[in-house]
């Protein structure tokens, strides 16, 4: 094996290595943006106010064929 077919190897290696540190960071940054707005959402879904129905209304289903 000649030493620049090795230099070549570890290079390509570090590069490689590199890239997918790179490619980890951006998943860890576009999660944790995920996750930040995610909140805003979950309060928007909440509902603001209980109904003002009475409370029996609702409650059973008269079905009749």
């Amino acid at each position: 094996m000649e030493l620049s077919s090795l230099t070549n190897q570890v290079s390509t290696q570090a590069a490689a290595q590199a890239s997918a540190l790179a490619s980890l960071l951006l998943l860890r940054k576009t999660l944790e943006l995920q996750a930040a707005s995610i909140g805003g959402l979950v309060e928007a879904a909440t509902p603001a106010s209980a109904s003002s129905n009475p409370p029996n209304l609702g409650n059973s289903v008269d079905v009749m064929v």
